[in-house]
């Protein structure tokens, strides 16, 4: 199971072959598609191609849908950027500054850090995927219920940094988030709550209706309220970062890349997590904390960057042990097994040419991608230039499009147009938006996680703080509130004014 080098270039003269790559780089491309357009994901672009992938070779179908994995990480920045609506849910924090670069006539260099920081984190994440896999998927196997539970919680608590100076409007959006995902049904026990005798709420409202409702529909009623003709009305001329903005981001590249790539190797830390927290610590080492939310480009790079290395940190798990850390790696399980192959220790051992020519194949399809997307920055830039009156049915009918293919339901679309509602009066009130989405997203594991940690310990909260590690992450959750309380604390003082003497 330990690393090869022989394997290894094994594995780059199987990847190489003409039709690896041809299907390597259809996989970048509609890896990206997936990701720009807002609504359908990595989860549904992969389950939609998975049948037609039999007629493959199963080297060359699980190298495809790998690059569709993580070219939807690449794709889902472009129309955070530029519109204002994630294409991914892990690109939500990349839309809060990203957006406000692009109208200050800045979207290509946001774009091109997007990139730039995707591809950084892609090839560190290979190399570490490369040379320590069974190190960190041995490490990942200790982590239990208590475990899960500290570390959601200790998410949950990035919404006091989230939140800024409304604290209060910050919990209440949060409220809201946690409102919402507790329709449906119980994960533990099955039973239905908050569907009013409903049969259509027993599935519970899908994330990604709330994503597209909170950014892509109130997005198009704040422009036409405020009779916008252009997403920005400056004049798009620099297409590239410049080095002060790469040299800004160095740092945020790697620290990034190190907490995408330890925090994908869990099940259950999916991307959409990672990169609030990736942007969270981004917020609390930078010297300007305040230019955060209003244009700082190290608010794009960090959570870009730290979900391409969480998606190639979860194929660390998924090949050692065959534990899928998230929806879209449960589809590859899936993938794989169809194909006859049980991921685990074996797989290394039986298939080592399949494995390494996977794995080869990522950092051939890292360049794949850093072509594909930063020569086309001002092409995606130029969508700043289009007439709002054809952009924004546009937008409604991708929006439509993209959240009725999730579960192909109406009540989807409903639920989207409520919370796109629901966001454009949020955002008039200037109650934020990102906590509602960071709880919408933690809820769900958060909830199982606590129910079976009581169930292990027969009620006892103790438990979390008895385990050496849900210990460390209960600390620091409880500093992550208490450092937050403090700053908005210290913020809303009052000056006192010292008279000079005469």
């Amino acid at each position: 199971m330990g690393f090869s080098l022989d394997y290894l270039l094994q594995g780059f003269a199987t990847a190489l072959t003409l039709q690896n790559l041809f299907w390597a780089m259809v996989g970048c491309f509609i890896g990206t598609l997936v990701g720009v357009l807002p609504g359908i994901g990595p989860v549904s672009g992969i389950a939609i191609l998975l049948p037609l992938t039999t007629v493959l070779p199963p080297t060359s179908a699980i190298i495809m849908m790998a690059a569709i994995y993580y070219g939807a990480m690449y794709g889902g920045s472009t129309t955070a950027i530029v519109v204002n609506i994630p294409g991914e849910a892990s690109s939500v924090p990349t839309a809060m500054d990203g957006y406000a670069m692009a109208k200050q006539g800045r979207a290509g260099p946001a774009l091109a850090i997007s990139a730039i920081g995707s591809f950084v984190a892609g090839t560190l994440s290979v190399i570490a995927l490369t040379f320590f896999a069974p190190m960190l998927a041995e490490f990942a196997v200790v982590f239990g219920p208590p475990e899960y539970f500290a570390l959601m919680f200790m998410g949950l608590s990035l919404v006091i940094s989230l939140s800024g100076r409304a604290l209060l409007k910050g919990l209440i959006s949060t409220a809201v988030g946690l409102g919402a995902a507790l329709i449906g049904q119980d994960p533990l026990t099955g039973a239905a709550r908050l569907t009013f005798g409903t049969v259509t709420l027993n599935a519970g409202v899908d994330f990604i209706s709330v994503i597209v409702g909170l950014f892509a529909i109130s997005e198009v009623m704040i422009n036409v309220e405020q009779r916008i003709t252009a997403i920005s009305e400056f004049d798009i001329t620099n297409w590239m970062p410049t080095w002060a903005d790469i040299k800004q981001c160095i740092g945020t590249m790697l620290r990034a890349s190190g907490i995408g790539f330890f925090l994908g190797l869990l099940p259950g830390c999916a991307p959409s997590v990672v990169s609030f927290v990736a942007y969270d610590v981004e917020k609390r080492v930078s010297k300007h904390p305040e230019r955060f939310g209003k244009g700082a480009i190290q608010g794009v790079c960090a959570p870009e960057t730290s979900n391409n290395a969480t998606s190639t940190a979860g194929f660390v798990p998924l090949f050692s042990f065959g534990l899928p850390t998230a929806p879209s790696m449960a589809v590859m399980l899936g993938g794989l097994m169809m194909y006859g192959l049980q991921p685990g220790p074996m797989l290394f051992a039986q298939n080592p040419q399949f494995v390494w020519a996977v794995i080869a194949s990522m950092y051939i399809g890292n360049v794949m991608l850093l072509i594909l997307n930063l020569p086309l920055v001002g092409m995606w830039a130029k969508i700043c230039r289009i007439p709002f009156y054809i952009l924004g049915p546009l937008i409604v009918f991708c929006a439509v499009v993209g959240t009725y293919s999730i579960r192909f339901q109406a009540f989807d679309v409903w639920v989207m147009l409520i919370f796109g509602v629901l966001g454009y009066f949020m955002r008039k009130l200037g109650i934020p938006v990102a906590p509602m989405v960071l709880a919408s997203v933690l809820a769900q594991m958060l909830e199982t996680a606590l129910g079976q940690s009581l169930l292990i310990s027969q009620g006892s909260a103790l438990i979390f703080f008895t385990r050496p590690i849900s210990a460390v992450f209960m600390a620091l959750a409880f500093l992550s509130i208490g450092r937050g309380v403090w700053v908005l604390m210290r913020s809303e003082a009052p000056e006192v004014a010292v008279e000079e003497p005469d």
